[in-house]
């Protein structure tokens, strides 16, 4: 019950109630991404929208969903289940503002001086 309440009063929550009815009455389900990502196509107009998996942040769409979702033809990405290298980095979204954020501060070397002064 309260996340039917979060749905109609909060759009940062998921997806919204119109989301849900367009979702429900129109969508076609395409797949989900190995973030619990739900993609979903309305053939009619073609369009395709995301329903996340926790918080909305945009950065979280793989980027073999990237171009997909932005109706971007590939022929390299017609299938979602690409093969992935071991050299290949996992996809992460955002770290702005967590814990794992670049921060220069915390790297032992940002704190010596590059150059010595004449004073000293």
């Amino acid at each position: 019950m309260l996340t039917f309440i979060k749905e109609i009063l909060t759009w940062w929550n998921r997806q919204t109630f119109g989301t849900r009815l367009q979702t429900i009455f129109f969508g076609n389900f395409v797949g989900e991404d190995e973030f619990g990502n739900k993609y979903y196509e309305n053939k009619k107009r073609k369009k395709r929208w995301v329903i996340y998996k926790g918080e909305i942040e945009a950065t979280k769409i793989p980027v073999d969903w990237y171009s997909w979702i932005h109706s971007i033809k590939n022929k390299i990405e017609d299938t979602h289940d690409l093969k992935k290298y071991d050299w290949q980095k996992k996809h992460l979204p955002n770290q702005t503002g967590t814990e794992k954020a670049y921060n220069p501060q915390k790297n032992q070397n940002a704190n010596k001086k590059k150059y010595k002064s004449w004073n000293s």
